[in-house]
C-alpha cells in the first residue's frame, strides 16, 4: 500500500477518536474560507483601490484561523488520541524467574533466631535486595514463584515491574514448615515452556535450605533443563553454624540425609547448565552476590516498549481557543470607513466650539 492509502491506513493505525460521528461536523471548516469575519462594504471603483499584499495576506491567515478553530473544536470534541503504542527497542537484560524459599526458617535471622532490635530476618534481607534488583533492570521481563510445602506460582514472566516488587514484597509473610526445593525448581523451568524470544534465561534460586530430592523430580529436571536451557543462580542464605555448600565432608558423613544443602548443590551442577552458587551469611552479602548476578545477566535484549494512550482532546481545544481569539482580536480591531468628505459619527464637530458647515452651504457662500 502507497501513496494516500498508505498515508490513511497509518493515521488510522496510530490515531484515532471515541465519537467517530462528531467528525461529520469537520465540514463546517470550509464555511470561514467562504466568508469573512468583518462587515462587507461596497467600494465605487475597485481601480481605486491601491494594491496591498499585507492586508490580503492577513485576510488569508484570518480565514484559516476560523477553519483551524473550527476544525480544532471538533476533534476535541470528538475525543482525538494517540492510540497505544508497542516500539521495538534494543536494550541488556534477561528473562528471569525469582524462585523464593517461603519456608519458616526464612523468617530468621542470619544467627538462626527470631529477629530482634534492628536485625533483620532472611526473607526482609531478600525482599529489600531483590526490590533494588528489579529497580536496577528496567528491560528485564521477570516471573515470581515461590515454595515450601509445595511450588506456588505467583506472577508469570512480565515486563510491569512494579508488580514484581508487589509480588516481591510479599515473601516476607509467615511461612510454612517444609522445603520442597526440587518441585519448586521445576515450577521455574516451566515459566519458560512458552517462551520463544531468543533471550538469555535464567532462574534464580533464593533459599536458607534444602531437602531431599525425589528421584523422579530429579529427572524431571533433567529433562526440562535439556529442553529449555538456562542459567541457574542459587543465593543460598546460610545461617550461623550451618554447613557449608562448598565445604567437604569427613568420609562416611557425605550423605544427602545429613548434607541436603551440599547434595542440592551436587545435583544442580549435573543437570548441564550455565549454574553457580552463592554462599551469604549475611545481608551485605547477599547484596554483593545480587551484584554479582546483576553483572553477569547483561546480555543483548529486544524488547518492546509500551507507550499508552495520549488524549489530544485539551490541546485541540487550546489551538480553538487561540484561533478564536486571533480572530475576536481582530474583530474589535475593526473600524468603519467614511466617504471621503464625511467624517466618522461622533466628530461632527472639529473642534471646540466650531459647527460643521453643510457643502451645499459651503457653496452658497
Amino acid at each position: 500500500m502507497s501513496g494516500a492509502g498508505g498515508t490513511i491506513e497509518a493515521l488510522t493505525r496510530n490515531w484515532g477518536v471515541d465519537y467517530p460521528l462528531v467528525l461529520a461536523l469537520a465540514v463546517l471548516a470550509v464555511l470561514p474560507l467562504l466568508a469573512g469575519v468583518f462587515a462587507r462594504r461596497g467600494l465605487p471603483a475597485l481601480e481605486l483601490v491601491p494594491a496591498d499584499p499585507l492586508s490580503r495576506a492577513v485576510a488569508l491567515v484570518l480565514r484559516l484561523a476560523g477553519a483551524v478553530a473550527v476544525l480544532a473544536l471538533v476533534l476535541g470534541l470528538a475525543g482525538l488520541h494517540r492510540r497505544e503504542q508497542g516500539i521495538e527497542r534494543e536494550g541488556t537484560g534477561a528473562h528471569l524467574v525469582l524462585l523464593l524459599d517461603r519456608s519458616s526458617s526464612m523468617d530468621n535471622s542470619f544467627a538462626d533466631r527470631a529477629p530482634t532490635g534492628d536485625q533483620e530476618s532472611k526473607s526482609a534481607a531478600a525482599r529489600r535486595l531483590l526490590a533494588e534488583f528489579v529497580g536496577r533492570r528496567p528491560h528485564d521481563r521477570m516471573a515470581v514463584a515461590a515454595f515450601s510445602t509445595s511450588p506456588m506460582p505467583v506472577l508469570p514472566l512480565t515486563d510491569h515491574h512494579e508488580v514484581v516488587e508487589a509480588a516481591i514484597d510479599a515473601i516476607d509473610r509467615p511461612g510454612l514448615a517444609f522445603t520442597d526445593v526440587g518441585r519448586g525448581l521445576a515450577l521455574a523451568f516451566s515459566t519458560f515452556a512458552g517462551d520463544t524470544d531468543e533471550t538469555s534465561r535464567a532462574v534464580l534460586l533464593v533459599s536458607d535450605g534444602a531437602a531431599l530430592v525425589d528421584r523422579r523430580v530429579q529427572e524431571a529436571l533433567r529433562d526440562a533443563a535439556t529442553r529449555t536451557p538456562v542459567h541457574l543462580y542459587w543465593l543460598f542464605l546460610r545461617s550461623r553454624g550451618a554447613k557449608s555448600i562448598f565445604e567437604v565432608p569427613p568420609p562416611g558423613e557425605d550423605t544427602p540425609q545429613a548434607n541436603p544443602e551440599r547434595h542440592l548443590h551436587l545435583f544442580l551442577q549435573t543437570l548441564g547448565v550455565p549454574y553457580r552458587a552463592f554462599e551469604a551469611t549475611s545481608p551485605q552479602a547477599v547484596a554483593d552476590a545480587i551484584a554479582e548476578i546483576d553483572r553477569q545477566e547483561t546480555r543483548p535484549i529486544r524488547y518492546v516498549e509500551r507507550i499508552p494512550r495520549r488524549d489530544f482532546a485539551r490541546p485541540a481545544f487550546a489551538v480553538a481557543g487561540a484561533a478564536l481569539a486571533l480572530l475576536m482580536a481582530a474583530k474589535l480591531a475593526e473600524r468603519r470607513l467614511s466617504p471621503a468628505g464625511h467624517a466618522p459619527a461622533g466628530h461632527g464637530a472639529n473642534r471646540a466650539g466650531e459647527t460643521a458647515t453643510p457643502p451645499a452651504q459651503r457653496r452658497a457662500a
